[in-house]
């Protein structure tokens, strides 16, 4: 039997859209794009806060369908700023360890006041 999940979880926003906050099919998993969002409908103000929100509702995302961060295997992050790049290596070094999942970084216009917005996908080691 095939394990088929729509994660959905109280601990991260809300989705905008018709869309799943995650949906894990098997042992795959993906997550929609998350942002700097608190579940209140705020937005965290400067960009590291806003990247560490952002992992911090895709943790929650993971966790509603039994996976975690040592589970990805592409991340694809959207900066609004290429200047932030650094920044953003730093704090992705707090999430992600070696074997680092593949990645894709690219420079995309956001809503205002969102500075970033990170999707994932994932494997589950338990299937």
């Amino acid at each position: 039997m095939t394990i088929d999940i729509v994660g959905r979880t109280t601990d991260a926003p809300n989705p905008a859209g018709p869309y799943s906050q995650s949906r894990r099919r098997g042992a795959l998993v993906a997550c929609s794009g998350q942002a700097g969002i608190c579940i209140d409908g705020s937005v965290e103000e400067g960009f590291g806060p806003q990247l560490r929100r952002t992992f911090e509702n895709l943790k929650a995302t993971l966790d509603a369908t039994g996976v975690s961060f040592a589970d990805a295997i592409q991340v694809r992050i959207f900066l609004t700023d290429p200047r932030q790049f650094s920044e953003m290596n730093e704090i992705y070094t707090e999430y992600f360890v070696e074997p680092y999942p593949a990645r894709t970084t690219v420079t995309v216009q956001l809503p205002s006041p969102l500075l970033v917005e990170v999707d994932l996908i994932a494997v589950a080691s338990d299937s």
